[in-house]
């Protein structure tokens, strides 16, 4: 559920554990047939951490969020806005028509 709402634009954060961060503002990472560029990061508080901050990062619940959220023995939460940038052939000839 989370690439495809990443990928259809409906998710645009998420939250990430770390010991540091891993990503960098403006930063492009890969996803799928295309990469997200990130747009701001921000550190949260656990407490911050809600079934509707899940939802709205693309998961069920908490639970689910903090399955693909937690990274090794980080204890910093971040909070990471996004956009997706599809640049598969199908979509470069979608915008050229």
């Amino acid at each position: 559920m989370f690439r495809a709402g990443v990928e259809s634009g409906e998710v645009t954060a998420s939250v990430r554990i770390w010991k540091s961060p891993h990503v960098k503002v403006g930063g492009r990472y890969r996803l799928e047939e295309g990469h997200i560029v990130v747009t701001s990061i921000q550190e949260i508080l656990w407490e911050d951490l809600t079934d509707k901050l899940a939802r709205d990062t693309g998961f069920r619940n908490l639970l689910d969020l903090m399955k693909t959220a937690k990274h090794g023995a980080g204890q910093r939460v971040y909070y990471v806005r996004f956009l997706y940038r599809d640049t598969s052939a199908r979509a470069i000839v979608a915008k050229q028509q």
